[in-house]
């Protein structure tokens, strides 16, 4: 269907009406080939598939060659979206490092057959200072130089002397600082073995660390040398070192009558020596 554009002023007869449906008809027929050419250009191309590419004609030269590449590498997976399946054959992965083994602990040393305190003698200074002048000499062993008065106020001392073996080791941990001291009590009228075995390792194992060891006695013995030592009433002496493993010790006595102030003993001696009593180490 047309329509005629017939303008009022001019005749419908005249050349120039005839010549309007001639343009307009050339200009529908330009827009049409050229829609028609986009149309064509933005449709793709047909891709062929696998089963195509094998049927290509193998009569032109590299034609089938070229459609037998085209197919494998079309057919071949993509290892990333299509991993081997369990039992198919693949690269070994690298062995796992193993890891290195682990370095046992080491033992500690063992203690010294002897070992003998750097220590700092002194006698007490009267006749119940037995404690403090003990106490002192074992602190001098760990560098420490109180007086014999303020270990004495430390040791609760009165004229009737010092308590007991807890007193000591409350007083040698307070100025060390430590809780090194334990308080060990012999409570029959003699030392047994195993009471004798203990004070053994007491002794080796403070000296070997570097405390010295402070025995509250009472009664009477020999030393090595054949010297007498009574104290009926009770006394505190302190040992700076030991020898033979641990069975002879030195004893720093700061009320020794033969005015030496130190001489040795056996072990067993010294646990005897401190029964019903005890020991700071």
């Amino acid at each position: 269907m047309s329509y005629l554009y017939k303008p009022r002023h001019q005749n419908p007869t005249s050349p120039r009406s005839r010549v309007l449906p001639i343009a307009a008809a050339a200009a529908v027929l330009a827009v049409t080939v050229a829609v028609g050419v986009a149309v064509h250009a933005s449709t793709p191309a047909p891709v062929a598939d696998a089963q195509s590419l094998t049927s290509a004609d193998s009569s032109q030269p590299g034609a089938g060659q070229a459609a037998r590449d085209r197919q494998r590498t079309q057919a071949a997976p993509d290892p990333a979206t299509n991993p081997p399946k369990a039992g198919a054959s693949a690269k070994p992965s690298a062995p796992a490092t193993p890891a290195a083994p682990s370095t046992p602990g080491t033992t500690a040393p063992a203690p010294p057959a002897a070992k003998e305190l750097a220590y700092r003698f002194a006698w007490q200074e009267n006749y119940y200072f037995c404690g403090p002048a003990a106490t002192r000499i074992a602190l001098t062993a760990r560098s420490m130089y109180p007086s014999q008065s303020e270990v004495a106020q430390s040791l609760r001392t009165t004229v009737n002397g010092t308590n007991s073996a807890d007193d000591t080791t409350r007083t040698l941990n307070a100025y060390t600082k430590t809780s090194f001291y334990k308080s060990r009590y012999i409570t029959g009228q003699s030392a047994t073995q195993a009471e004798i075995d203990r004070m053994q390792a007491d002794v080796v194992n403070a000296i070997a660390n570097g405390y010295a060891v402070v025995a509250n006695i009472a009664g009477s013995t020999v030393d090595d040398k054949g010297g007498a030592h009574s104290y009926p009433g009770g006394h505190y002496l302190t040992v700076v070192g030991y020898s033979n493993g641990g069975k002879t010790v030195k004893i720093a006595d700061p009320a020794d009558a033969l005015g030496v102030g130190y001489y040795t003993l056996t072990t067993a001696k010294l646990a005897h020596w401190t029964a019903l009593r005890g020991y700071s180490a």
